[in-house]
């Protein structure tokens, strides 16, 4: 479990055979789990400064792994005595969506993400989602895309400030969100199953 807040900008210094080899302060032990670019994955070397993660046929499925390289977000796992400052994130992707539009303000900078259909019933306007391992609110929500709202601070703490349109992120839809919508669809599912239990009967 993470909270969606980057705690460290890794260096990629290879990624081949299924493995990630990263560069960063932060020293895992073997058999950790650590968030990358919002991707839940298993330490399987620990070097000087160095460490190593391998990605599973089903991360490398639904990953933007054009983005491993050069430089990568990771957050260590929440431990129990930690404060949850942002939400909580389970380093599960739902989805990759793409930057499609950036508006500049004053202090802060809009991104516009197009989001796969599968998940788009999990988007709320002032809800949570998790990009690239970052958990950020939902300002709008559209057929097509959604709107976040970056501030400054974020911007210079995070790889955001490198992210251009056309840009493939991966995409954490928030977990609450996916419970709730699982026991409300299933009910009614359940629900029309006895009808038909009952209309077989008669």
């Amino acid at each position: 479990m993470f909270t969606g807040l980057v705690r460290e900008i890794a260096q990629v210094l290879d990624f081949s055979d299924n493995i990630l080899t990263l560069k960063a302060k932060h020293k895992p032990k073997i058999g950790d789990s650590i968030c990358v670019n919002g991707a839940c994955l298993t330490v399987i070397l620990v070097g000087e400064e160095v460490f190593k993660v391998e990605l599973s046929f089903e991360s490398r499925a639904v990953l933007a792994l054009e983005n491993f390289k050069d430089s990568v977000h990771i957050e260590p796992s929440l431990k129990l005595e930690d404060g949850l400052e942002g939400h909580l994130v389970q380093g599960h992707i739902d989805g990759v969506g793409k930057i499609i539009k950036i508006e500049r303000h004053e202090n802060s900078v809009d991104f516009y993400i197009s989001v796969p259909q599968n998940i788009h019933m999990f988007m709320v306007q002032k809800g949570s989602i998790a990009v690239d391992g970052i958990s950020l609110t939902i300002n709008e929500v559209s057929e097509n895309f959604i709107r976040l709202t970056i501030i400054s601070h974020t911007m210079k703490e995070t790889l955001f400030h490198t992210y251009k349109i056309g840009r493939l992120v991966n995409l954490e839809s928030d977990m609450i969100a996916r419970y709730l919508y699982r026991m409300t669809t299933q009910k009614k599912l359940d629900g029309w199953a006895q009808i038909d239990r009952i209309t077989a009967i008669y």
